[in-house]
């Protein structure tokens, strides 16, 4: 029997190819999304399902009978408060508590929590991530201070600005924030991150930078 794992944000560029990646392994996949009509993919090993962070009762209900669960969940910038990454680490934790499923695997960004500005770049450093990113990096902080909280097989992906990219590179992985000299992540490398360590246990309760050589 294949391996089953659900998949958060799916819809999101790191959730459209994570689902590719997953099929092309052989899993069999749940790709939760709040607009599951909008979700062009389609497979014999792929059901679509809705799920919204704010209806937990949806989130739990989807986690059921899975080996494993990929949190890749995102919002843009805002100025407003962003509270979705935090409610989207409680609903998840709490449903595979009640599910009996420990493996989670789930994103955030190579952002400290101090908003170090070091190395950053003049745009990303002194503009976006301390002015307009500061609620969503807040906000992807509690995320982890929850999942790191819980008594789950977790492991946290720290990309640092993601981009486009046909195919999975030679990324580097290094536990922190960030892997010194690089500030990219191609969204094929997140998610290949992502599925070589769902059995693997390297990165067992561990937050980990990964990075690309773009």
């Amino acid at each position: 029997m294949s391996l089953r794992i659900v998949i958060f944000g799916a819809n999101g560029p790191t959730g459209q190819i994570l689902t590719e990646q997953a099929l092309a392994k052989g899993y069999t996949v749940t790709a939760v999304t709040r607009h599951p009509k909008e979700f062009g993919q389609q497979h014999e090993q792929l059901n679509v399902r809705y799920g919204d962070v704010y209806e937990p009762a949806t989130i739990a209900n989807a986690i059921e009978g899975h080996d494993a669960v990929l949190s890749v969940i995102g919002v843009p910038y805002s100025w407003k408060e962003i509270t979705v990454y935090s409610q989207s680490a409680t609903a998840v934790v709490q449903g595979m508590q009640a599910a009996g499923v420990r493996r989670l695997l789930c994103t955030t960004a190579g952002a400290n929590p101090n908003l170090d500005l070091r190395n950053e770049g003049i745009v990303f450093g002194l503009l976006i991530k301390p002015l307009i990113g500061r609620t969503l990096y807040k906000d992807m902080h509690r995320l982890e201070r929850i999942v790191m909280a819980s008594d789950l097989d977790w492991t946290i992906a720290r990309p640092a600005q993601l981009v486009k990219q046909p195919t999975v590179t030679s990324y580097q992985v290094g536990e922190g924030y960030m892997v010194p000299g690089h500030r990219r992540t191609a969204y094929p490398d997140l998610a290949d991150f992502l599925l070589s360590n769902v059995t693997e246990e390297r990165y067992v309760r561990k937050a980990v930078a990964v990075a690309s050589p773009l």
